[in-house]
């Protein structure tokens, strides 16, 4: 099995790992499972944002959103 991140630059796995997790929490919101304890994806989040390091970060939060929205509209069938 090939490495997935192998033959991309890290600022892309980032922002692939952005919209997964947010894809993730708009579906979990969706059926009506909600975490208790936020700090671990809070945390998580924040990892991967402060990963970007660019001054595009606040953009590309916004823009990551808009993909995960994509995505769990995508897997929901809307």
């Amino acid at each position: 099995m090939e490495n997935r991140g192998a033959h991309r630059s890290r600022e892309i796995y980032v922002e692939e790992e952005l919209v997964a997790e947010m894809s993730a929490s708009f579906l979990n919101a969706h059926v009506g499972i909600f975490e208790t304890e936020l700090e671990n994806s809070a945390a998580y989040l924040q990892g991967w944002i402060t990963a970007l390091k660019s001054a595009d970060a606040k953009t590309w939060v916004v823009k990551a959103a808009s993909q995960a929205q994509k995505a769990a509209d995508f897997i929901l069938g809307i």
